[in-house]
């Protein structure tokens, strides 16, 4: 692949590429053979759909994330429930989350009553700013609801300092809580994302970077207390005092996510590596800010973030997206503008909190379309494209 910008890839004629690869990663044989194998086995009247494949998958899930355990679910955003009913949320409580992030964040915390506090996203990063979330701070907070925005894992060190500066009068220090559901795989000072916080949840949905027949999702603690209610909520409380309802994850879905699990690194180093190509190709383009990999930090680009200048924030980022749809066949998608755009929940409950970062932020950034599987003739043709689009939106075509 070439490393500087020309237009040998464009004289080849239009091609397409989806804004989010309905797939995030690839299968092979190996999870066709697991999903027939269950399939075949689930015919007997004495086992059906019951076997152990769920408990295998938890128990290679907390291997690979360094914890203590991990819990199936049959979805992130179930997850995402399930961790703010942990933390027994009563009225007046306060959560700290970002202001960008996809919608089911926020309806978790808003869903158990809780407070949504707002806090400003680093426009570098793309996930929590440490200095705003000390500043929001309250006596009131229970819990700072971080995000592992597109592949990148937040500063939970810094997080988990900053909750013990400010312990809750009765609760002590805030739960430091990861939004996982984009960054399966990525590593953060040498631990994987799922071991750093009081719990991490992860999403299998089919645009991840492994998933679980299209939907599904893991929980990871170190917590015995974690373990015990989130158990209780995932299966109709059962052996607990606890309310619970099925929230579990199906046997067909666990053997396919026990070879994803066992290929995700693989899978991963080639996503990186596609996206490391598109850096590179893409340093020539001096509108576009490239993503960055913080020291410590190890991306693995669930999405591919850029953004434009801050006066082409709005509608020139919009016009430029519809010319690489349009023109060149380019997919792109914003992932994600600040939530109170998202739902009008979110906004209501939200309204008079103030995150001007964030919100110039969700107008200026945008993901391109990245896949592992790309060739480099189709990184060419992207980064070409988007070149040759950000100089007509520049002459003011």
């Amino acid at each position: 692949m070439s490393t500087t910008i020309g237009r040998d890839a464009l004289t080849q004629g239009k091609r397409s590429f989806p804004p989010l690869p309905p797939l995030g990663g690839w299968f092979t044989e190996e999870e066709l053979q697991a999903l027939n194998a269950v399939a075949r086995d689930s015919m007997d009247w004495r086992k059906g759909f019951s076997g152990p494949e769920v408990a295998q998958f938890e128990e290679e899930f907390a291997t690979y994330c360094g914890v203590k355990f991990a819990m199936a679910l049959n979805s992130c955003g179930t997850g995402l429930d399930i961790a703010m009913m942990c933390l027994d949320l009563k009225p007046g409580d306060e959560v700290i989350s970002p202001a960008i992030t996809f919608k089911a964040t926020h309806l978790a915390i808003l869903g158990q009553g809780a407070k949504l506090v707002l806090c400003e996203t680093d426009p570098e990063t793309f996930n929590l700013d440490p200095a705003d979330v000390e500043r929001r701070m309250t006596p009131r907070t229970r819990a700072i609801l971080a995000v592992h925005n597109n592949g990148l894992s937040a500063f939970m060190d810094d997080l988990q300092e900053i909750a013990e500066r400010h312990p809750h009068p009765q609760h002590g220090p805030a739960k430091v809580i990861g939004d996982a559901a984009r960054a399966v795989g990525a590593t953060y000072k040498g631990t994987r994302v799922g071991k750093k916080g009081w719990m991490n949840i992860f999403s299998f949905q089919t645009t991840k970077n492994m998933t679980t027949l299209g939907e599904g999702g893991m929980i990871t603690s170190d917590d015995p207390e974690v373990k015990r209610r989130a158990s209780a909520y995932r299966s109709f409380g059962s052996g607990t005092e606890l309310w619970g309802t099925n929230y579990r994850m199906t046997r067909p879905q666990a053997a396919v996510g026990r070879v994803q699990l066992r290929r995700l690194d693989e899978m991963n180093a080639l996503r990186v590596k596609r996206a490391r190509q598109l850096t590179k190709l893409l340093s020539e383009v001096p509108e576009l800010t490239l993503p960055t990999e913080p020291p410590g930090c190890g991306h693995v680009y669930y999405g591919y973030t850029v953004m434009v200048p801050p006066h082409w924030a709005g509608e020139k980022r919009n016009h430029l997206m519809k010319l690489l749809g349009d023109q060149y066949g380019v997919g792109t998608v914003v992932m994600n503008d600040v939530t109170a755009t998202q739902h009008p929940l979110i906004q209501r409950h939200v309204e008079g909190q103030r995150t001007p970062v964030s919100d110039l932020t969700g107008k200026r950034l945008f993901c391109v379309s990245l896949h592992p599987l790309m060739t480099d003739d189709d990184l060419d043709y992207i980064a070409q494209a988007l070149a040759e689009a950000v100089g007509r939106v520049r002459r003011g075509g």
